[in-house]
């Protein structure tokens, strides 16, 4: 499922998902144990930054597993002063803010949030769906 390489030094995590139950938690922890090498190199106090990236992974993964069923892919890669976190799954369509839903439970929160945290979103077609790229301060 993962696969954690060291490309010129630095560790950088894919990570492929049938997208099905389970997909949500695989994903999250797969970038926290990516994190968790990131942290020997870095120094203490990133746990809000830490809490950040796996937040937008999961929002990021939750909303691939929602409105593109199918197989997805997680990336990520350090930058500098940041986390690239890179989700291509099979829709073309981009995602687009939805209004909030406090009492259906249907959320809505997802893409605002990522939009909020990040530093710098793009979302690039390809001819099997999307990417969506994300650069979070660490």
């Amino acid at each position: 499922m993962e696969v954690l390489t060291e490309g010129l030094g630095a560790p950088h995590l894919r990570a492929d998902f049938d997208g099905h139950s389970g997909t949500i938690a695989q994903a999250r922890d797969a970038a926290d144990a990516f994190l968790t090498t990131l942290s020997e190199d870095t120094p203490p106090g990133r746990e809000r930054s830490r809490d950040d990236v796996l937040l937008v992974v999961s929002e990021l993964v939750t909303n691939a597993v929602r409105h593109a069923p199918g197989p997805l892919t997680l990336c990520l890669a350090p930058a500098p002063d940041g986390v690239q976190i890179t989700v291509r799954d099979g829709s073309p369509d981009p995602p687009r803010p939805r209004p909030s839903d406090l009492n259906g439970g249907t959320g809505g929160f997802g893409w605002s949030i990522v939009r909020r945290l990040a530093h710098r979103v793009e979302v690039l077609p390809r001819p099997d769906g999307k990417e969506i790229h994300v650069f979070l301060p660490w």
